[in-house]
C-alpha cells in the first residue's frame, strides 16, 4: 500500500505542477485514482511539506508549496 501512495503522491506532484491551485474536489476527479488513495498521498504531500492546503469557505485549495 505504501508504494501505491507514493505512486499516487507523484500523480498529484505532476498534476499541481501542471495546473497549478485546484479545488480539491478537481484534483480527486482529475486522478484516476480511488478518492482514500488521493487523500492518503495528499496527507504524505503535506506532511512533507510539498503542498499547501487552503480552506476557502466550504471548499479546500492544494497548490505545491513554493520555494522560499
Amino acid at each position: 500500500m505504501i508504494t501505491e501512495i507514493g505512486i499516487v503522491a507523484g500523480e498529484i506532484w505532476h498534476y499541481l505542477d501542471q495546473h497549478g491551485e485546484v479545488d480539491l474536489n478537481v484534483l480527486i476527479k482529475n486522478i484516476d485514482k480511488p478518492r482514500d488513495e488521493v487523500l492518503m498521498s495528499l496527507g504524505w504531500l503535506a506532511r512533507e511539506g510539498h503542498v499547501v492546503l487552503q480552506k476557502l469557505n466550504s471548499e479546500y485549495k492544494v497548490a505545491l508549496r513554493k520555494n522560499a
